[in-house]
């Protein structure tokens, strides 16, 4: 098996030309990041795909005959599937990533997982648990508790949870038989304008890739913000909305934020809603990543933001894919793995005790890079064939993909671990770090963050540059 397998289907999925595929080359180390599945070389695999789309969406804008040579090396894609763990800052501390309550447990009958980092799953857990914010005490009431009927009862009440099942036991529950052929990303049939001829998509002379393009990020930890920081690098001009006073997980804002612009606004003020209105009459893209519902349920699905900018992209992902009864189910990557047999078979293939992951959330990694593919193979297709597009991905169909790709075998004695991935400085408004470089190389272009991360909601809601 090669980078190719894996490269090749997801690259047509998205409606890319095989022969394009030749202006890629992956090379490196083949087993970074150890697992029973080949999680090295989905990594470069949807770094892969990003960076190729990216050329492509150059080459569309400026004329050129074939999109640049792109080069992806397989330890600086995995190191950037954990770019949360290898951020260092440099003279001050982050927070922990995961809240203290969050975790696997050991059930009557099982395992399950409980996901607290934001405030309101952790008040919907304890609600359901009957306890205070104490590990033990949950621990104590999850042991009273079957697996799966905690679960739904977690779910049922605003939370996020997911008990631990082996891949027979997923493939013959009705939310993995509803999405066994679900796919990590796919773009939508062509929309075509109801009106005018869309924008002018073509590339300011001496610009990077997406220069010009104004993207509305309205996405949560990690998926949806790996792929809009991976196009603000190319230049996209990114603006975050976020509702006020809210709290996203703190020790990712150092990563997820860099790039962009953050904002608030209030989608339930009349207010706020026309000032956000005109920002999605502006944009080319809005990148939502929210529960499944939610932004429909305000009037701003697809065909909502449509109806306030004909040519506009839409991207969406869900956790547990779009069929079946658990579409539209809170959930996040470690659940998902939990659900849909990773865990379990890595635990099995380890001989453990307890649940054992991938070694990253490869899950919101990749699916945030094939977003950000998608996005700049939607413009692509919008600038030849003047056409806007509905992107969506599921973190539910990356489990798909990767369980289908086993890994090479052990990783050799001696070879190369994640830790030994380049660091380069960088800066946030928390102070100085060294962080991980966006993987993947484009013939004659050189991403960077131009606006340094932050906190939320810092910026005014409008974009850098007004159309």
């Amino acid at each position: 098996m090669t980078d190719h397998d894996l490269t090749m289907p997801l690259w047509t999925d998205l409606g890319g030309d095989a022969a394009t595929l030749e202006h890629l080359e992956i090379t490196g180390p083949t087993a970074v990041l150890p697992s029973i599945y080949d999680v090295t070389g989905f990594a470069a695999a949807t770094v892969g795909v990003a960076a190729l789309a990216v050329s492509e969406l150059a080459a569309a804008r400026t004329g050129a005959a074939a999109p640049a040579a792109v080069t992806v090396d397989r330890l600086a894609a995995s190191a950037s599937f954990w770019f949360e763990g290898l951020l260092t800052p440099v003279g001050w501390e982050l927070p922990p990533i995961w809240d203290p309550v969050a975790g696997d447990y050991r059930s009557a009958d099982g395992w399950i997982r409980l996901h607290t980092n934001y405030r309101h799953h952790l008040r919907a857990a304890l609600a359901v648990l009957g306890t205070a914010a104490d590990r033990e005490a949950v621990a104590a009431e999850v042991a009273r508790w079957k697996a799966d009927e905690l679960e739904a009862a977690v779910v049922a009440a605003g939370g996020c949870a997911a008990a631990l099942r082996t891949i027979d036991e997923w493939e013959a529950h009705p939310a993995g038989q509803a999405t066994a052929h679900e796919r990590p990303v796919v773009i939508g049939a062509p929309v075509p304008f109801s009106g005018g001829t869309g924008p002018d998509l073509s590339q300011p002379v001496g610009q990077l890739p997406l220069s010009g393009i104004r993207i509305l990020d309205l996405t949560r930890v990690i998926a949806g913000p790996v792929a809009t920081r991976y196009l603000a690098a190319y230049g996209a001009d990114v603006l975050r909305i976020d509702p006020p006073g809210f709290d996203e997980v703190p020790a990712l804002l150092p990563e997820s934020t860099a790039g962009k612009r953050c904002a608030s606004l209030d989608l339930t003020d009349d207010g706020d809603r026309e000032r956000f209105e005109g920002l999605v009459a502006q944009a080319h893209v809005v990148v939502g990543g929210l529960r499944p519902g939610a932004m429909a349920g305000l009037g701003y699905g697809p065909d909502g933001l449509r109806a306030l900018n004909p040519s506009i992209v839409t991207v969406t992902h869900d956790a547990y894919g779009w069929r079946g009864p658990w579409a539209g189910r809170r959930g996040f990557d470690s659940l998902v793995q939990m659900s849909t047999g990773i865990a379990a078979a890595g635990a099995e293939a380890a001989g453990a005790d307890r649940p054992t992951p991938l070694p990253a959330q490869a899950l919101d990694h990749g699916i945030g890079h094939l977003l950000a593919a998608a996005t700049c193979r939607a413009l692509v297709r919008q600038v030849r064939d003047g056409a806007a597009a509905d992107v969506r991905g599921s973190l539910v169909g990356a489990s798909n993909v990767v369980k289908a790709n086993p890994s090479f075998g052990p990783a050799p004695a001696g070879g190369p671990s994640i830790t030994a991935a380049e660091l380069v400085p960088g800066a946030t408004a928390w102070g100085a770090v060294r962080r991980v470089p966006l993987a993947g190389r484009i013939a004659g272009h050189r991403p960077s963050w131009p606006i340094d991360a932050g906190p939320l909601g810092r910026h005014p809601a409008e974009f850098t540059a007004h159309p």
